[in-house]
């Protein structure tokens, strides 16, 4: 030991001690010595030469006694080792002091209060030197709680600076931590400092739970420090209106309040778990180092402020669904307690109930102009929509709870959306969102719970006016729900085709045709079941009656006997509809590649009548069921697919029942092309002659005034149709040739036995047939081929008699038994030619002779046409010239009958003829 040591040697000393980390010997040292190691210069022998990662619990007692100022009394004397400065004189040692840099005791930005206390500028120096050099955050609580009632500034340091970073990095996300030291984190802005502090709260889903936390344990500390606040005077408040200065009372504050709402539009689960397990400014854990009061005035401030930025929230959140508006409501009933009102109703509760709501008198909050705050100025104090007081939080409810009876339906709705529906009061964004919502309920709906539909109805009608009329009692007090613009009747007409769609007949009927009042007129009643019995026709996909659409078609037409009974034409209408289409129904049917049939198909064609036609393509022998096909026909101008009328109106009986003949003749005509095309010639034939020749129906006549009174028609108005189908398919028929693939006929009758001659003879028939009832610019082409047809005719006779005749020849010269001679006795003379039925024949007629004939004959008619089949009969009875001149009385022959028929029917078309003389063919025969 040194007997009398220098100060430098002292020094020395200490610094020597210090670095190794020996406090006991420091300690005593600084005891035996406390005029030379002074308070300041102690602490900064500390500060520089205590290596920092000595725990702090081996120093903090020293700490103590030097800031109570008690080193020589509450020490026990020891001895201390001097040796490390034994070898050295005093002025070295004074060399080696005088190059110590020891660092300064300083406090960047220190309270005023505390700039010359060392104690706590050597506290706060020596925690960021700690962090900085070790990084041994988590030892600073030892160093700096003893010294909390040291000095306020040490207590306010702790808490909103060391605490909220030792949480946020070691207790709450230790996996997660930032790099930021002590005192760069104190330099931080506020909203760089909420940004750190908040940057891993809710980022996963585990993390939920502690966004409350969060904010509570990290938040609430930073915000206990005076620099967080500005005050405009020295209460914050001016003089007499309580309201607070243009500038804001707590700029910290209000950057945790946009975080929140930013965290609203971002991830707006942590923005409603935040606000649902934080209580605002009072709601903070300061881990109890600390308490922290406020006083009424700012209290209520800040709590009118979080309150403030929580409804702007509600209004912020982007996600249109159950779940979100759920979290809308829970924010709502978090302020509506805070404010102490009345508990918010969940909105599964409140969507039962309906609860009524009216904008209060005087405040006019449901204005265009307020729809601006949904978007703008959300934190503003001018807002009116995110003013913490009844008015709001009720209309924040009533627009959440429109926003889940949407959403919940299928049609997502936000509770900007549902504001903007409200305020701006646009009808055709609203009927937008009715259709949706309608169509929804529809389509998604339960086909057997009438108390889904009763409820869905409610809704719907509770949107328009959200039950202020009802409440009021008055239909004429101004609706401003969502659907403020739309028409009563327009809802109900919706509703009642979305209950019809899904077969809710005896609840729609109880509704709007048999209650004592009823919603809708009968008009408007009898168009919608009618625009619902076809809508229910178009979506069918199967063409049977019995089943799916069709089936529902049926059901709709029949549900409202009084408004739409069977006697009413639009009921007529729709069932010959449905006839006609069951009836496609028996048949395979592909208009299109790839895509069969649907009842939609028929209505839209614009010429239904030619899908008959590709059911005769598609369907071999159909066009034997031919009276199923003319019922169908029937079907399509009963239920006005071609006169294409609307379904309540109707056509005269004369053009219905010409517009009937003329489809009529049309289907027969595409029945003998079809048996035509599958070689069934008499088929066709029978249809040509016993349907086509047959039927003399003309077209109606109208009068003058009855043609001015119906004006002109667009399209294909009946009373212009005319017959181009019925000539053409006896042309056709006319022009058939008999093949190997002819179906054979089953039963010849009287007619020759000679199929062909029978099958020219049926030909000239139908030609016969084609000239009577031919447009006059035709006769031309059906003349040529008549003709030709005659020809053939003549020649097939011809080669029948030379058959005839050749076969008896061989007959009369054959030996017969007896041994009679064939030479022919003396005085015999055998005829060269012998007579037959078909021996005497005229000479082919050219055209010109035929159009001469005609003139003659113009007093004869085709009556003559009845008697072929008479005549027939006396084609057995021979005719023999017995006494060789020829007069003797000769039959009329069947092709006879055929040609003078014709031409009979062709004198009113070959007028450039009259008083021309006909050639006597009679007597050239003669």
């Amino acid at each position: 030991m040194i007997p009398f040591p220098s100060a430098s040697r002292i020094v020395l000393l200490a610094t020597h001690l210090a670095a190794k980390s020996d406090i006991e010997s420091l300690t005593a040292l600084a005891a035996q010595h406390t005029r030379v190691l002074r308070q300041d210069l102690l602490l900064r022998i500390l500060l520089t030469c205590l290596p920092e990662t000595l725990p702090p619990s081996q120093y903090v007692s020293l700490v103590e006694r030097i800031a109570s100022g008690s080193l020589e009394t509450d020490f026990e004397p020891r001895e201390v080792d001097w040796s490390s400065v034994l070898d050295i004189t005093d002025d070295e040692a004074s060399r080696k002091v005088r190059k110590l840099r020891l660092l300064p005791l300083a406090w960047e930005n220190a309270p005023t209060d505390e700039s010359q206390d060392p104690v706590s500028l050597f506290l706060i120096y020596r925690a960021r030197r700690v962090d900085e050099e070790a990084g041994l955050l988590t030892q600073l609580p030892d160093l700096i709680v003893p010294f909390l009632d040291h000095a306020p500034a040490i207590r306010t340091w702790m808490v909103s600076v060391l605490l909220p970073l030792l949480r946020r990095n070691h207790e709450y996300y230790p996996r997660h931590p930032v790099a930021q030291t002590l005192s760069a984190f104190e330099q931080l802005s506020d909203q760089a400092a909420v940004d750190l502090l908040l940057s891993q709260t809710g980022v996963h889903q585990e993390d939920l739970p502690h966004v409350g936390r969060d904010l509570r344990g990290l938040i609430g500390p930073w915000l206990y420090n005076d620099k967080r606040r500005a005050r405009g005077d020295d209460n914050g408040y001016p003089s007499g209106n309580g309201q607070p200065t243009n500038h804001t009372l707590c700029p910290g504050w209000e950057h945790v309040l946009e975080w929140i709402t930013t965290q609203a539009s971002g991830s707006w689960r942590v923005a409603v778990r935040a606000i649902d397990q934080w209580d605002g400014p009072g709601d903070v854990d300061l881990g109890g180092y600390a308490s922290m009061w406020l006083e009424d005035d700012e209290q209520e401030y800040l709590e009118q402020r979080y309150a403030r930025a929580a409804l702007a929230s509600a209004y912020l959140i982007p996600e249109a669904s159950v779940e979100a508006l759920n979290g809308v409501n829970s924010i709502i009933a978090k302020i509506m307690a805070l404010l102490d009102e009345d508990p918010c109703p969940t909105l599964q509760v409140a969507s039962s109930l309906l609860p009524p709501y009216a904008d209060p008198d005087g405040e006019r909050i449901l204005c265009a102009k307020n729809a601006t705050y949904m978007r703008n100025d959300l934190l503003a104090e001018s807002n009116a929509l995110t003013t913490p007081n009844e008015t709001s939080t009720q209309l924040l409810h009533i627009l959440t709870l429109s926003a889940f009876i949407l959403t919940k339906a299928g049609v997502p709705c936000t509770v900007r959306r549902a504001g903007e529906l409200a305020f701006l009061q646009d009808g055709r964004e609203q009927k937008a969102e009715a259709t949706k919502f309608i169509h929804s309920l529809a389509n998604n709906g339960p086909k057997s719970d009438d108390k889904y539909w009763i409820r869905a109805r409610n809704e719907l009608l509770w949107l328009r006016d959200w039950g202020a009329e009802e409440v009021q009692g008055s239909p004429d007090i101004r609706t401003q729900g969502i659907f403020g613009q739309l028409k009563k009747e327009f809802l109900e007409v919706e509703c009642l085709k979305a209950f019809l769609s899904n077969t809710r007949y005896s609840l729609a009927r109880s509704i709007y045709e048999d209650a004592p009042e009823k919603p809708l007129s009968s008009d408007i009643l009898r168009n919608t079941i009618i625009a619902s019995a076809m809508n229910a026709y178009d979506n069918a996909t199967n063409p049977h009656r019995g089943r799916g659409g069709l089936l529902k078609c049926d059901d709709i037409i029949h549900a409202f006997p009084q408004t739409l009974g069977e006697s009413h034409p639009a009921s007529h209408k729709i069932e010959a509809l449905l006839k006609a289409t069951h009836a496609l129904s028996e048949y395979r049917l592909i208009l299109k590649k790839g895509e069969p049939f649907t009842p939609v198909v028929l209505r839209v064609h614009t010429d239904p009548i030619s899908i008959i036609g590709k059911i005769l393509e598609q369907n071999p022998k159909s066009y034997t069921r031919i009276q199923d096909f003319l019922e169908i026909g029937v079907n399509m101008v009963d239920a006005g697919l071609l006169a294409r009328d609307k379904l309540e109106q109707s056509q005269p009986a004369a053009e219905q029942a010409w517009q009937r003949s003329i489809v009529e003749k049309r289907i027969t005509a595409m029945c003998v092309d079809a048996a035509l095309t599958e070689d069934d010639f008499e088929t066709a034939y029978s249809y040509v002659v016993n349907r086509l020749a047959t039927d003399t129906r003309g077209p109606p006549t109208k009068s003058g005034s009855e043609l001015a009174s119906r004006g002109t028609t667009s399209r294909a108005s009946p009373a212009t149709l005319t017959d181009d189908y019925s000539w053409k398919a006896a042309l056709q028929a006319g022009k058939y040739r008999r093949t190997a693939r002819t179906v054979k006929p089953t039963h010849i009758g009287t007619a020759s036995g000679n199929l062909d001659i029978r099958h020219l003879e049926q030909r000239m028939e139908c030609l016969a047939t084609a000239l009577r009832v031919a447009p006059p610019a035709t006769l031309q082409e059906i003349l040529n081929v008549f003709r030709k047809c005659e020809e053939e005719l003549n020649a097939a006779v011809k080669a029948e008699e030379e058959q005839e005749s050749a076969w008896d020849d061989q007959g009369d010269l054959q030996v017969m038994p007896g041994a009679f001679s064939s030479t022919v006795p003396a005085g015999v003379v055998r005829s060269s030619k012998a007579t037959s039925s078909r021996h005497v024949e005229e000479a082919p007629m050219s055209l010109f002779d035929l159009s001469r004939a005609s003139m003659a004959r113009a007093q004869r008619n085709l009556t003559a046409l009845s008697s072929l089949q008479r005549s027939e009969n006396a084609r057995s009875d021979e005719t023999r010239g017995g006494t060789g001149d020829g007069s003797g009385q000769q039959r009329v022959r069947k092709r006879d009958q055929l040609r003078e028929a014709a031409v009979g029917t062709l004198a009113s078309g070959v007028g450039w003829l009259i008083g021309a003389q006909p050639v006597d063919r009679a007597g050239d025969r003669g």
